[in-house]
């Protein structure tokens, strides 16, 4: 069924029969009769009703015999939708008007052709829709920044400016950035440029925004496995009398350069998010967000491959950079790499996009200069990996030299490789590159460094958070719901405040109907597997 805040505002559009097939371009026939169907034909279709289909499927199969008998009933009663309801408009062809557009109600009448009567529905006016953006020559970053967040690519010249703005702020980063609390840090985004801006959301906006709208995400509440224990009894019964119980369990999770392994979960579910202390169980808060206007953000890295729109998540990150460079802190990520993004997509995404590896070039060179790591007040690490068998101390991360690409081994290398593990103190990694860390490791650099907790991203994490080892010293953060658009996993923000206690907010992916995906991009192409 279609949302009622749709049908409010939908668009009516009434064709006769030569309207109809003179907007029809030559590739497609008129809407026909074909009693020779096994799934019978459209007259033997029930004609009084209104049906809606997807577009796609009003543009690809107008004739087909098998189209009515795919159609979804809305509304029983055929009166409500008259013809001289209407407005009369003729576009030039349907199929270049219907695009712009989601939903198609057709009111199908007795042994007409065609639809007599079409209503349209826009997808959602706060849904951007992918493509190109039209700039002027004389255009500047508030304007890119706007193009960005409707999921729009800037032309060529406006991305190259944008690259050596982004740059220059960098340039003027230690490599261990200082970000002072309230922070929200998140961890891989991997191209989910629609389930960035929930994120977005979740987090309570923007920087410099206002007037938040509410997540719209959905989680089930009982397909979550939260990675924290509860043993406090009033915090189980306070669960048990929400609306959906959760389970306790620990949580497992995949390394992200291998083949995902998330458990399958449903997406539907009631319209809330979750908020998780680190040590204090879970607290459910149903449509609220907080304002975000001293709200500092950290970026774990990986921030492209793998995501259907890899090159317009990375746009918009350097747009908020640039714009508000205080308040955005972007740590490199083992793919943000020359060598990962010619085998993960993000290359062939900018060469589809504008026809030549210009703009891929001038993206790596902005890699080079990403931040190795934060340092929320002085206690709390942030690193896309892990940790070095080469660095014992902070210091010494703040002397590597990361204007270059991610070298195979050392330092550099571990930092944004390296996995925390159930192994003593260090063990070679399956991933080829960094190192698997133990927890004496991890205890020991936090009490050398006076750290409190090491964050980190880079694995796979199905509950979207999980802390590792028995002190809890390091915990891993997963900000890509549904990873590969077929993990089914939920994701995870992590806020930290003025006391330095974590507290998580877990969402899961948009719906299907508040995403765009790529023409000829249904699941996982080649380079997810």
């Amino acid at each position: 069924m279609i949302p009622s805040t749709l049908l409010d505002e939908a668009h009516e559009v009434a064709f006769d029969q030569e309207d109809y097939e003179h907007s029809l371009s030559d590739d497609y026939d008129s809407f026909e009769d074909d009693d020779t169907s096994s799934e019978g034909s459209i007259e033997q279709a029930d004609r009084d009703h209104c049906k809606v289909i997807s577009v796609e499927e009003a543009i690809k199969s107008p004739k087909s015999p098998k189209f009515a008998c795919k159609l979804e009933t809305i509304i029983e009663d055929p009166e409500e939708l008259k013809e001289d309801s209407g407005k009369h408009l003729k576009p030039p062809r349907l199929r270049n008007f219907l695009p712009q557009y989601n939903l198609v109600r057709l009111r199908i009448q007795k042994n007409a052709p065609c639809p007599r009567l079409i209503k349209i529905y826009n997808m959602s006016s706060t849904v951007p829709r992918p493509g190109a953006a039209k700039l002027g020559p004389r255009s500047g970053l508030d304007e890119w920044l706007a193009e960005a967040k409707q999921c729009h690519y800037l032309p060529e010249w406006a991305m190259k400016q944008l690259c050596e703005m982004v740059k220059e702020c960098l340039m003027e980063e230690s490599n261990i950035q200082p970000v002072a609390t309230p922070v929200t840090i998140c961890g891989d985004i991997h191209g989910q440029f629609y389930d960035l801006l929930e994120l977005f959301r979740i987090a309570g906006g923007m920087p410099g925004e206002t007037n938040v709208q509410a997540p719209t995400t959905v989680i089930n509440t009982d397909a979550i496995e939260p990675p924290t224990e509860i043993t406090d009894p009033k915090l189980k019964k306070k669960i048990r009398s929400s609306d959906s119980g959760m389970e306790s369990a620990s949580g497992g999770d995949d390394d992200d350069d291998d083949e995902p392994r998330g458990r399958p979960r449903t997406a539907g579910g009631s319209n809330r998010s979750v908020s998780s202390g680190g040590d204090s169980g879970i607290n459910i808060n149903n449509n609220q967000v907080s304002g975000s206007g001293n709200q500092n953000f950290i970026f774990l890295g990986d921030f492209v491959d793998r995501g259907y729109f890899s090159l317009e998540t990375f746009t918009l990150l350097m747009c908020l950079k640039a714009t508000y460079p205080d308040k955005i802190t972007l740590v490199r990520g083992n793919h943000e790499s020359r060598q990962i993004t010619q085998v993960y997509g993000f290359y062939e995404e900018c060469q589809q996009k504008y026809g030549n590896a210009s703009v891929w070039k001038s993206c790596c060179q902005v890699f080079d200069f990403l931040v190795l790591a934060a340092v929320v007040d002085g206690e709390v690490l942030c690193v896309h990996g892990g940790l070095s068998p080469e660095i014992r101390t902070v210091d010494q991360i703040r002397v590597v030299a990361r204007a270059q690409e991610i070298p195979h081994e050392g330092a550099f290398c571990d930092l944004v490789w390296s996995d925390p593990e159930d192994v003593d103190t260090w063990a070679v990694s399956p991933r080829g590159a960094g190192w698997l860390f133990g927890d004496k490791v991890a205890n020991e650099f936090n009490h050398v460094n006076g750290l409190k907790l090491i964050a980190r991203a880079h694995q796979l994490v199905n509950e979207g958070y999980k802390y590792h080892f028995a002190q809890k010293s390091v915990v891993t953060v997963w900000s890509a719901p549904n990873y590969c658009y077929r993990c089914g996993n939920v994701a995870s923000i992590m806020n930290v405040g003025e006391d330095l206690t974590p507290k998580f907010s877990i969402f899961s992916a948009v719906p299907e109907d508040q995403r765009a995906v790529p023409a000829g991009r249904r699941g996982a192409g080649d380079y997810f597997l």
